[in-house]
């Protein structure tokens, strides 16, 4: 089948890959801050047989066209969020199961906000929809803490992908899912790495929640520096109907420590 120009734009900006079954019901995989479409590698082969599997990268993230950043345009999540929902229309998908990893769960909420039509579930792998502590809100840092870490992210980004990712992943007894964390920080640009970083972590969108009609999963790992259960707990009663997962992977990316286990937590979820 050919492609219309639209779709090839689509495709290339966001280095859209597809995986699997054409005739499954197709699920989408959208990648948390600093990553790409390859933190899905191990996840991708439980759903081959059955999914039509859509892979991307967030523009500015992995083989993205880097030439399509525009700061004005992704000085919010809503601009992550009218990208997905290209993708989604430029391949006119249905019932779209959308697997989405940290920063992407809300980017993941905006899109099926607008279009609801468009998505059957919403699997939300370590949500949050604010990162700061406000008045009656655990986010899991104050505003010092984010503060401190964008200023050192401004300073030396390679030196605080080093330190940061392995904070991140967890696992502290696993050196090898902090290290392949830390090598796809350091392959993001670093001026882009900034201000996605600054739109990710000074994000609120917890008003957001309530508005969300799709079916929706919240999975929470265990001890994430990240994204606590708090938060999880959080995203789960403020989506009305959702339904809460705790998993037994550590650390905020279950899709690096275990993807056998957040693959059969998400399968389990489709039948």
């Amino acid at each position: 089948m050919t492609r219309s120009t639209e779709t090839v734009d689509v495709v290339r900006r966001n280095n859209v890959r597809e995986y699997g079954n054409p005739a499954g019901r197709p699920i989408v995989f959208a990648h948390g801050f600093g990553c790409s479409q390859e933190v899905w590698h191990a996840v991708i082969p439980y759903f081959s047989d059955d999914y039509r599997v859509i892979v991307f990268d967030h523009v500015g993230a992995g083989h993205s066209d880097l030439a399509a950043y525009d700061r004005a345009k992704y000085d919010s999540l809503h601009g992550y969020a009218d990208d997905l929902l290209e993708i989604v229309e430029a391949f006119d998908l249905d019932d779209v199961v959308l697997v989405a990893h940290s920063v992407s769960a809300m980017i993941g909420v905006l899109a099926a906000n607008r279009s609801p039509e468009r998505f059957g579930r919403l699997i939300l792998v370590g949500p949050s929809p604010r990162y700061t502590d406000d008045d009656g809100y655990v986010g899991g840092f104050t505003r010092p803490d984010i503060d401190g870490l964008l200023d050192a992210l401004d300073v030396n980004y390679l030196g605080w992908s080093e330190t940061i990712a392995p904070i991140i992943a967890g696992n502290v007894d696993r050196p090898e899912v902090g290290a392949e964390l830390t090598a796809s920080f350091c392959r993001t640009d670093p001026v882009i790495a900034g201000h996605f970083a600054r739109v990710t972590f000074l994000s609120d969108n917890r008003a957001d929640l309530a508005a969300v009609s799709v079916p929706t999963v919240v999975l929470q790992c265990s001890d994430d520096a990240i994204a606590p259960e708090a938060v999880g707990r959080y995203v789960h009663d403020a989506i009305p109907g959702s339904e809460f997962v705790q998993l037994s992977a550590s650390g905020h990316c279950p899709n690096l420590s275990d993807p056998e286990e957040l693959a059969h937590a998400i399968r389990s979820r489709l039948r």
